[in-house]
């Protein structure tokens, strides 16, 4: 990309639009946000668009849909289950899809300053309004710098242990595995890349050019991280590659961040 997805001021530009939804996908965000409103009604604040369908880069069969609903008062066990009933029958309503996935947070979490370069960025620089008042409004707007690498990849150290606990619990076969090949994958790929984003100035969502970024800071690891990258829109359920992620990739990853950016202020549990 040219601009590499800043304005002219080096600012993020917001990613994604109603208008790039491909046609395919119409009818499935129609339904969802006529569903959104008849579960979370008044309690609703925003709902929002976030990946690939807003991008306009979604593959019918093979993309999911990603929504953020902000809430007005603070989430409950109750809305949780809402939305994974949300999710569930819009996956089985939609063979254009494969799976959905809604993250419910509150409008008091977002625009809170712990959250200002994680959350707030990530809705204000990344998420499609769909409905209610954009909270994008209330924040600020966002450079590519060190702060933003730290705050929103910069505790990976923290997650390696639960991945590893999830290969555990995970079933033995090709197909139970394939999900988490999935989810790690990316969540390097794009920690790869924002390990490097300060020095690169730019922004992009795009797997393939986060890894090709990357590898031409570190280019010892260039090979994994485009891997990884494949595997994040092709996964497959194999055992030695979720090994390669908590034993070496994610651990090497995980220092040189801490190394180069520090660690993100911790969170509440």
């Amino acid at each position: 990309m040219s601009n590499k997805g800043l304005d002219a001021l080096g600012y993020i530009e917001r990613e994604g639009s109603p208008g790039r939804i491909p046609q395919a996908f119409r009818p499935v965000v129609v339904t969802a946000r006529d569903r959104v409103l008849d579960v979370f009604g008044a309690r609703l604040h925003s709902a929002y668009l976030y990946g690939s369908v807003p991008r306009g880069t979604a593959r019918v069969g093979r993309s999911d849909l990603d929504l953020l609903l902000a809430l007005r008062e603070e989430v409950t066990d109750a809305d949780r289950t809402d939305a994974r009933s949300l999710d569930e029958a819009l996956d089985k309503e939609f063979s254009q899809i494969d799976g959905a996935g809604t993250l419910l947070v509150d409008r008091t979490q977002v625009l809170s300053e712990l959250e200002r370069h994680d959350l707030g960025w990530f809705v204000a620089c990344l998420c499609t309004p769909l409905l209610g008042e954009d909270l994008a409004e209330d924040l600020p707007r966002y450079r590519p710098d060190s702060l933003l690498a730290r705050e929103t990849n910069g505790d990976l150290a923290l997650f390696l242990p639960r991945w590893r606990e999830r290969i555990a619990g995970a079933g033995d076969s090709e197909e139970a595995r394939r999900p988490l090949v999935r989810f790690m994958s990316r969540h390097l790929v794009r920690t790869g890349f924002t390990l490097v984003m300060p020095r690169w100035n730019g922004w992009t969502s795009d797997l393939t050019e986060m890894a090709e970024v990357f590898g031409a800071y570190y280019p010892e690891r260039a090979a994994q991280l485009r891997e990884a990258a494949g595997l994040g829109y092709e996964p497959k359920g194999d055992s030695a590659v979720l090994r390669s992620y908590v034993d070496d990739l994610g651990p090497w990853l995980a220092e040189e961040y801490a190394r180069v950016h520090g660690i993100k202020k911790p969170r509440p549990q």
